[in-house]
Protein backbone atom coordinates (compact mmCIF):
# COMPACT_ATOMS: atom_id res chain seq x y z
CA UNK A 1 0.00 0.00 0.00
CA UNK A 2 3.39 2.24 0.88
CA UNK A 3 4.62 1.76 -2.21
CA UNK A 4 1.21 2.10 -4.80
CA UNK A 5 0.70 6.21 -2.33
CA UNK A 6 4.54 6.71 -3.32
CA UNK A 7 4.38 5.82 -7.13
CA UNK A 8 1.08 8.00 -7.12
CA UNK A 9 2.50 11.31 -5.10
CA UNK A 10 5.29 10.95 -7.43
CA UNK A 11 2.90 11.12 -10.37
CA UNK A 12 1.11 14.27 -8.39
CA UNK A 13 4.03 15.56 -8.33
CA UNK A 14 4.85 15.61 -12.00
CA UNK A 15 1.64 16.85 -13.26
CA UNK A 16 1.53 19.47 -10.95
CA UNK A 17 4.71 20.73 -12.59
CA UNK A 18 4.00 20.25 -15.99
CA UNK A 19 6.86 22.51 -17.55
CA UNK A 20 9.43 21.82 -15.08
CA UNK A 21 9.00 17.90 -15.87
CA UNK A 22 9.08 18.72 -19.33
CA UNK A 23 12.14 20.92 -19.03
CA UNK A 24 13.73 17.94 -16.88
CA UNK A 25 13.39 15.14 -18.99
CA UNK A 26 14.70 16.78 -22.23
CA UNK A 27 18.05 15.99 -20.83
CA UNK A 28 17.29 12.60 -20.51
CA UNK A 29 15.74 12.14 -23.55
CA UNK A 30 18.68 13.92 -25.62
CA UNK A 31 21.24 11.29 -23.52
CA UNK A 32 18.92 7.96 -24.54
CA UNK A 33 18.47 9.51 -28.07
CA UNK A 34 22.35 9.93 -28.79
CA UNK A 35 23.85 6.72 -26.74
CA UNK A 36 21.01 4.16 -28.52
CA UNK A 37 20.98 6.02 -32.28
CA UNK A 38 24.90 5.32 -32.11
CA UNK A 39 24.66 1.49 -31.27
CA UNK A 40 21.40 1.21 -33.28
CA UNK A 41 24.00 2.89 -36.18
CA UNK A 42 26.65 0.33 -35.29
CA UNK A 43 24.33 -2.69 -34.86
CA UNK A 44 22.95 -2.55 -38.47
CA UNK A 45 26.75 -1.80 -39.50
CA UNK A 46 28.36 -4.88 -38.23
CA UNK A 47 24.90 -7.05 -39.29
CA UNK A 48 25.81 -5.64 -42.82
CA UNK A 49 28.98 -6.48 -43.19
CA UNK A 50 28.71 -9.93 -41.32
CA UNK A 51 26.23 -10.32 -43.93
CA UNK A 52 28.42 -9.77 -46.62
CA UNK A 53 31.93 -11.23 -45.50
CA UNK A 54 30.11 -14.74 -44.83
CA UNK A 55 29.08 -14.24 -48.41
CA UNK A 56 32.62 -14.85 -48.98
CA UNK A 57 32.24 -18.03 -47.46
CA UNK A 58 32.91 -19.18 -44.03
CA UNK A 59 35.15 -22.25 -45.27
CA UNK A 60 36.64 -20.53 -48.22
CA UNK A 61 40.41 -19.35 -48.15
CA UNK A 62 41.63 -17.30 -50.93
CA UNK A 63 45.01 -17.89 -52.52
CA UNK A 64 46.49 -13.78 -53.43
CA UNK A 65 49.45 -11.50 -53.82
CA UNK A 66 48.74 -9.58 -51.22
CA UNK A 67 47.27 -10.36 -47.78
CA UNK A 68 44.13 -8.82 -46.08
CA UNK A 69 45.82 -7.90 -42.87
CA UNK A 70 49.88 -7.85 -42.06
CA UNK A 71 51.34 -11.81 -42.10
CA UNK A 72 52.11 -11.64 -38.11
CA UNK A 73 52.71 -8.48 -35.67
CA UNK A 74 53.27 -5.26 -36.73
CA UNK A 75 52.85 -2.68 -39.79
CA UNK A 76 51.69 -3.84 -43.68
CA UNK A 77 54.68 -4.14 -45.60
CA UNK A 78 53.84 -3.76 -48.58
CA UNK A 79 57.37 -3.16 -50.51
CA UNK A 80 57.60 -7.31 -49.60
CA UNK A 81 54.61 -8.64 -51.18
CA UNK A 82 54.76 -6.27 -54.25
CA UNK A 83 57.27 -8.95 -55.66
CA UNK A 84 55.12 -12.00 -55.43
CA UNK A 85 54.56 -13.57 -58.69
CA UNK A 86 50.39 -13.23 -59.35
CA UNK A 87 48.51 -16.14 -58.70
CA UNK A 88 48.12 -17.68 -62.57
CA UNK A 89 45.78 -19.88 -65.11
CA UNK A 90 48.51 -22.28 -65.68
CA UNK A 91 48.78 -23.13 -61.96
CA UNK A 92 45.52 -24.00 -61.24
CA UNK A 93 45.80 -27.23 -62.68
CA UNK A 94 48.78 -28.10 -60.31
CA UNK A 95 47.50 -26.92 -57.32
CA UNK A 96 43.96 -29.35 -58.22
CA UNK A 97 46.35 -32.28 -58.30
CA UNK A 98 48.65 -31.66 -54.95
CA UNK A 99 45.26 -30.53 -52.72
CA UNK A 100 43.44 -33.50 -51.18
CA UNK A 101 41.29 -31.95 -49.31
CA UNK A 102 39.10 -29.52 -51.38
CA UNK A 103 35.97 -29.97 -52.87
CA UNK A 104 36.40 -26.74 -55.76
CA UNK A 105 39.16 -24.38 -56.32
CA UNK A 106 38.68 -21.61 -58.93
CA UNK A 107 40.56 -18.98 -60.70
CA UNK A 108 39.14 -15.80 -60.52
CA UNK A 109 39.96 -12.40 -62.46
CA UNK A 110 38.71 -9.41 -62.32
CA UNK A 111 38.40 -5.93 -64.30
CA UNK A 112 36.22 -3.00 -63.32
CA UNK A 113 35.19 0.20 -64.66
CA UNK A 114 34.22 -1.52 -67.83
CA UNK A 115 31.58 -0.61 -70.01
CA UNK A 116 28.76 -3.11 -71.34
CA UNK A 117 26.23 -2.23 -74.20
CA UNK A 118 23.16 -4.06 -76.30
CA UNK A 119 22.05 -1.97 -78.76
CA UNK A 120 21.13 1.90 -77.65
CA UNK A 121 21.49 1.11 -73.73
CA UNK A 122 24.93 0.94 -71.95
CA UNK A 123 25.78 0.87 -68.53
CA UNK A 124 29.28 1.62 -67.16
CA UNK A 125 31.15 0.62 -64.18
CA UNK A 126 30.95 -3.29 -64.83
CA UNK A 127 33.23 -5.52 -63.58
CA UNK A 128 34.19 -8.44 -65.42
CA UNK A 129 34.79 -11.13 -64.07
CA UNK A 130 37.03 -13.99 -65.38
CA UNK A 131 35.96 -17.58 -63.57
CA UNK A 132 37.35 -21.36 -63.95
CA UNK A 133 34.67 -23.69 -64.22
CA UNK A 134 34.02 -24.72 -60.12
CA UNK A 135 33.42 -21.30 -59.53
CA UNK A 136 29.62 -21.89 -59.08
CA UNK A 137 30.31 -24.59 -56.57
CA UNK A 138 32.34 -21.66 -54.16
CA UNK A 139 30.50 -18.82 -54.70
CA UNK A 140 26.71 -18.70 -53.67
CA UNK A 141 24.33 -16.75 -56.10
CA UNK A 142 21.16 -17.56 -57.47
CA UNK A 143 20.26 -17.70 -61.22
CA UNK A 144 16.95 -15.48 -61.97
CA UNK A 145 17.11 -16.88 -66.07
CA UNK A 146 19.07 -19.30 -68.23
CA UNK A 147 21.81 -21.72 -66.54
CA UNK A 148 25.65 -21.64 -65.75
CA UNK A 149 28.14 -22.14 -67.99
CA UNK A 150 28.54 -26.69 -68.72
CA UNK A 151 32.16 -27.71 -67.78
CA UNK A 152 32.51 -28.15 -72.29
CA UNK A 153 31.65 -23.76 -72.02
CA UNK A 154 34.53 -23.27 -69.41
CA UNK A 155 36.82 -25.77 -71.07
CA UNK A 156 36.49 -24.34 -74.58
CA UNK A 157 35.57 -20.43 -73.93
CA UNK A 158 33.14 -19.82 -75.66
CA UNK A 159 31.90 -15.87 -75.83
CA UNK A 160 28.96 -16.44 -73.31
CA UNK A 161 28.40 -14.80 -70.21
CA UNK A 162 26.13 -14.53 -67.09
CA UNK A 163 25.47 -10.96 -66.00
CA UNK A 164 24.24 -9.33 -62.91
CA UNK A 165 20.39 -8.47 -62.10
CA UNK A 166 20.94 -4.40 -62.21
CA UNK A 167 23.15 -4.91 -65.64
CA UNK A 168 19.74 -7.26 -67.40
CA UNK A 169 17.39 -4.32 -65.83
CA UNK A 170 19.08 -1.70 -67.72
CA UNK A 171 19.89 -3.63 -71.20
CA UNK A 172 16.76 -4.95 -70.73
CA UNK A 173 13.92 -3.32 -69.69
CA UNK A 174 11.49 -5.56 -71.35
CA UNK A 175 13.21 -8.28 -69.83
CA UNK A 176 14.50 -10.25 -73.15
CA UNK A 177 17.84 -10.83 -71.93
CA UNK A 178 18.37 -14.74 -72.57
CA UNK A 179 19.68 -15.16 -75.93
CA UNK A 180 20.34 -11.71 -76.46
CA UNK A 181 24.43 -10.32 -77.15
CA UNK A 182 25.86 -7.95 -75.49
CA UNK A 183 29.23 -5.97 -76.03
CA UNK A 184 32.23 -5.71 -74.03
CA UNK A 185 35.45 -4.13 -75.56
CA UNK A 186 34.24 -4.29 -78.79
CA UNK A 187 33.28 -8.11 -78.76
CA UNK A 188 29.94 -9.61 -78.88
CA UNK A 189 28.74 -12.34 -76.12
CA UNK A 190 25.41 -14.35 -75.88
CA UNK A 191 23.67 -14.15 -72.39
CA UNK A 192 22.98 -17.87 -71.17
CA UNK A 193 21.94 -16.53 -67.57
CA UNK A 194 21.34 -14.16 -65.59
CA UNK A 195 21.63 -13.76 -61.86
CA UNK A 196 18.73 -13.29 -59.25
CA UNK A 197 19.64 -9.96 -57.07
CA UNK A 198 21.40 -9.58 -54.19
CA UNK A 199 21.42 -6.01 -53.20
CA UNK A 200 24.18 -3.77 -52.40
CA UNK A 201 27.67 -4.65 -50.24
CA UNK A 202 29.80 -2.95 -48.31
CA UNK A 203 32.67 -4.55 -49.03
CA UNK A 204 32.16 -5.00 -53.10
CA UNK A 205 30.81 -8.35 -53.63
CA UNK A 206 27.47 -8.06 -54.80
CA UNK A 207 27.24 -9.77 -58.11
CA UNK A 208 23.82 -6.98 -59.35
CA UNK A 209 27.03 -5.05 -61.39
CA UNK A 210 28.99 -8.21 -62.54
CA UNK A 211 29.62 -10.27 -65.87
CA UNK A 212 30.67 -13.44 -65.47
CA UNK A 213 32.44 -15.04 -68.45
CA UNK A 214 34.65 -18.03 -68.74
CA UNK A 215 38.29 -17.37 -68.01
CA UNK A 216 39.71 -19.28 -71.33
CA UNK A 217 37.43 -17.24 -73.59
CA UNK A 218 38.63 -14.06 -71.12
CA UNK A 219 42.15 -15.00 -71.63
CA UNK A 220 41.53 -13.71 -75.39
CA UNK A 221 39.91 -10.06 -74.05
CA UNK A 222 42.01 -9.42 -71.29
CA UNK A 223 45.61 -9.62 -70.11
CA UNK A 224 45.10 -11.71 -66.81
CA UNK A 225 48.41 -11.25 -65.82
CA UNK A 226 48.28 -7.79 -64.23
CA UNK A 227 48.17 -6.19 -60.85
CA UNK A 228 44.62 -4.83 -62.09
CA UNK A 229 42.74 -7.57 -62.55
CA UNK A 230 43.82 -8.84 -59.20
CA UNK A 231 44.10 -12.73 -60.41
CA UNK A 232 43.57 -14.75 -56.98
CA UNK A 233 42.21 -18.85 -56.72
CA UNK A 234 39.31 -19.68 -54.13
CA UNK A 235 39.14 -22.88 -52.07
CA UNK A 236 36.63 -24.54 -50.69
CA UNK A 237 37.28 -27.11 -48.02
CA UNK A 238 35.64 -30.15 -48.49
CA UNK A 239 33.28 -32.07 -45.78
CA UNK A 240 35.04 -32.88 -42.55
CA UNK A 241 37.57 -30.95 -43.48
CA UNK A 242 38.72 -28.12 -40.46
CA UNK A 243 40.40 -24.60 -41.45
CA UNK A 244 43.15 -25.11 -40.21
CA UNK A 245 43.91 -28.64 -41.93
CA UNK A 246 42.70 -27.36 -44.94
CA UNK A 247 45.02 -24.08 -44.61
CA UNK A 248 48.15 -26.18 -44.15
CA UNK A 249 47.30 -28.57 -47.18
CA UNK A 250 47.16 -25.63 -49.43
CA UNK A 251 50.32 -23.90 -47.90
CA UNK A 252 51.81 -26.87 -48.88
CA UNK A 253 50.15 -27.66 -52.48
CA UNK A 254 51.00 -24.38 -53.50
CA UNK A 255 54.68 -24.25 -52.29
CA UNK A 256 55.17 -27.43 -54.03
CA UNK A 257 53.23 -25.64 -57.62
CA UNK A 258 55.96 -22.77 -57.01
CA UNK A 259 58.80 -25.00 -55.83
CA UNK A 260 59.94 -23.15 -53.13
CA UNK A 261 62.35 -24.14 -51.21
CA UNK A 262 61.78 -25.71 -47.45
CA UNK A 263 63.35 -22.23 -45.87
CA UNK A 264 61.98 -19.64 -48.49
CA UNK A 265 59.14 -17.82 -47.07
CA UNK A 266 55.69 -18.41 -49.03
CA UNK A 267 55.10 -16.01 -51.57
CA UNK A 268 51.56 -16.17 -51.48
CA UNK A 269 48.84 -15.13 -49.38
CA UNK A 270 45.92 -17.39 -47.69
CA UNK A 271 43.28 -15.25 -47.03
CA UNK A 272 40.25 -15.82 -44.77
CA UNK A 273 36.83 -14.29 -43.62
CA UNK A 274 37.64 -14.48 -39.92
CA UNK A 275 40.45 -12.62 -40.61
CA UNK A 276 38.12 -9.88 -41.57
CA UNK A 277 35.79 -10.39 -39.36
CA UNK A 278 38.91 -10.00 -36.44
CA UNK A 279 39.82 -6.45 -38.03
CA UNK A 280 36.69 -5.25 -38.13
CA UNK A 281 35.42 -6.23 -34.93
CA UNK A 282 38.05 -3.50 -33.24
CA UNK A 283 36.08 -1.26 -35.26
CA UNK A 284 33.16 -1.90 -34.14
CA UNK A 285 34.57 -2.15 -30.24
CA UNK A 286 35.28 1.65 -31.14
CA UNK A 287 32.63 2.80 -32.58
CA UNK A 288 30.96 1.22 -29.30
CA UNK A 289 33.04 3.62 -27.36
CA UNK A 290 32.30 6.38 -29.40
CA UNK A 291 29.11 6.13 -28.87
CA UNK A 292 29.42 5.99 -24.63
CA UNK A 293 31.55 9.44 -24.62
CA UNK A 294 29.18 10.93 -27.70
CA UNK A 295 25.92 10.13 -24.99
CA UNK A 296 27.45 9.73 -21.68
CA UNK A 297 28.00 13.30 -21.42
CA UNK A 298 24.34 14.10 -22.55
CA UNK A 299 23.02 11.73 -19.83
CA UNK A 300 25.44 13.15 -17.41
CA UNK A 301 24.36 16.83 -17.87
CA UNK A 302 20.58 15.49 -17.73
CA UNK A 303 21.31 13.48 -14.61
CA UNK A 304 22.25 16.88 -13.06
CA UNK A 305 19.44 18.29 -14.15
CA UNK A 306 17.20 16.13 -12.73
CA UNK A 307 19.15 16.41 -9.43
CA UNK A 308 18.70 19.94 -9.06
CA UNK A 309 15.63 19.42 -9.96
CA UNK A 310 14.86 17.40 -7.23
CA UNK A 311 16.55 19.21 -4.39
CA UNK A 312 14.37 21.81 -5.23
CA UNK A 313 11.27 20.15 -5.14
CA UNK A 314 12.45 18.68 -1.75
CA UNK A 315 12.79 22.40 -0.73
CA UNK A 316 9.35 23.34 -1.86
CA UNK A 317 7.21 20.41 -0.30
CA UNK A 318 9.75 20.65 3.09
CA UNK A 319 6.36 21.36 4.90
CA UNK A 320 4.15 18.56 3.37
CA UNK A 321 6.92 16.30 4.30
CA UNK A 322 6.62 17.31 7.90
CA UNK A 323 3.33 17.31 7.74
CA UNK A 324 3.51 13.57 6.46
CA UNK A 325 5.97 12.53 8.87
CA UNK A 326 4.16 13.96 11.78
CA UNK A 327 0.79 12.02 10.61
CA UNK A 328 2.92 8.99 11.25
CA UNK A 329 5.08 8.33 7.53
CA UNK A 330 8.31 6.17 7.97
CA UNK A 331 11.19 7.64 6.24
CA UNK A 332 11.53 4.94 3.48
CA UNK A 333 7.78 5.83 2.46
CA UNK A 334 9.05 9.81 2.08
CA UNK A 335 12.64 8.45 0.55
CA UNK A 336 11.00 6.00 -2.41
CA UNK A 337 7.95 8.95 -3.02
CA UNK A 338 10.95 11.26 -4.03
CA UNK A 339 12.99 8.78 -5.48
CA UNK A 340 10.12 7.44 -7.54
CA UNK A 341 10.15 11.02 -8.97
CA UNK A 342 13.44 10.72 -10.13
CA UNK A 343 13.04 7.38 -11.81
CA UNK A 344 10.07 7.57 -13.50
CA UNK A 345 11.28 11.53 -14.93
CA UNK A 346 13.96 9.70 -16.30
CA UNK A 347 11.98 6.61 -17.61
CA UNK A 348 9.47 9.20 -19.20
CA UNK A 349 12.34 10.85 -21.19
CA UNK A 350 14.49 7.20 -22.17
CA UNK A 351 11.00 6.46 -23.87
CA UNK A 352 10.33 9.62 -25.56
CA UNK A 353 14.25 9.10 -26.87
CA UNK A 354 13.83 5.78 -27.94
CA UNK A 355 10.76 6.84 -29.76
CA UNK A 356 12.83 9.40 -31.42
CA UNK A 357 15.12 6.91 -32.34
CA UNK A 358 12.58 4.48 -33.26
CA UNK A 359 11.16 6.97 -35.64
CA UNK A 360 14.48 8.05 -37.35
CA UNK A 361 15.02 4.18 -37.87
CA UNK A 362 11.99 4.09 -39.65
CA UNK A 363 12.80 6.83 -41.90
CA UNK A 364 16.34 6.12 -42.45
CA UNK A 365 15.64 2.24 -43.28
CA UNK A 366 12.81 3.23 -45.99
CA UNK A 367 15.53 6.39 -47.25
CA UNK A 368 18.70 4.55 -47.55
CA UNK A 369 17.20 1.12 -47.92
CA UNK A 370 19.91 -0.18 -45.01
CA UNK A 371 17.87 -2.07 -42.72
CA UNK A 372 18.39 -0.21 -39.21
CA UNK A 373 16.52 -1.53 -36.72
CA UNK A 374 15.82 -0.78 -32.99
CA UNK A 375 16.53 -3.72 -31.24
CA UNK A 376 15.21 -5.32 -28.30
CA UNK A 377 18.80 -5.11 -26.73
CA UNK A 378 19.05 -1.31 -27.69
CA UNK A 379 15.67 -1.03 -25.69
CA UNK A 380 16.24 -2.98 -23.01
CA UNK A 381 19.77 -1.03 -22.65
CA UNK A 382 17.75 2.25 -22.93
CA UNK A 383 15.21 1.50 -19.93
CA UNK A 384 18.19 0.20 -17.80
CA UNK A 385 20.44 3.54 -18.63
CA UNK A 386 17.30 5.53 -17.86
CA UNK A 387 16.25 4.01 -14.43
CA UNK A 388 19.88 3.76 -13.37
CA UNK A 389 20.25 8.14 -14.09
CA UNK A 390 17.17 8.45 -12.27
CA UNK A 391 18.16 6.45 -9.15
CA UNK A 392 21.53 7.74 -9.15
CA UNK A 393 20.46 11.47 -9.25
CA UNK A 394 17.11 10.89 -6.97
CA UNK A 395 18.93 8.92 -4.40
CA UNK A 396 20.50 12.23 -2.34
CA UNK A 397 17.74 14.43 -2.21
CA UNK A 398 15.39 11.88 -1.62
CA UNK A 399 17.85 10.58 1.23
CA UNK A 400 17.79 14.01 2.65
CA UNK A 401 14.16 14.42 2.72
CA UNK A 402 13.46 10.66 4.33
CA UNK A 403 15.93 12.12 7.47
CA UNK A 404 14.38 15.88 7.66
CA UNK A 405 13.00 16.37 11.27
CA UNK A 406 8.91 16.81 11.40
CA UNK A 407 9.30 20.02 13.84
CA UNK A 408 11.71 21.85 11.85
CA UNK A 409 10.18 20.89 8.43
CA UNK A 410 6.27 22.28 9.45
CA UNK A 411 8.59 25.32 11.05
CA UNK A 412 10.06 25.73 7.61
CA UNK A 413 9.19 28.81 5.09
Amino acid sequence: MLFKESILFAFEALRVNKLRTFLSLLGITIGIFAIISVFTVTDALERKIRRDVATLGNNVIYIQKWPWVPEGEGEYPWWKYMNRPLPGYKELNDLQKKTDSDEAISFVASAGNQIVKHESNSVENVVITCISHQYDRIKNFEIREGRYFTEHESASGPPIALIGYDIAEALFPEGNALGSRITIKGVKLNVIGVMEKEGSSLIGNSSDNVVLIPVNYARNLLDLRTDRMDPYFMAKAGENTSMPEFREDLRGAMRAVRKLKPRESDDFALNETSLLTKSMQQLFDTLGIAGWIIGGFSILVGGFGIANIMFVSVKERTNIIGIQKSLGSKNYFILLQFLFEAVILCLIGGMLGLFLVYILTNFASAAIDFGFTLTMNNIMMGIFISASVGILSGFIPAHNASKMNPVDAIRAN
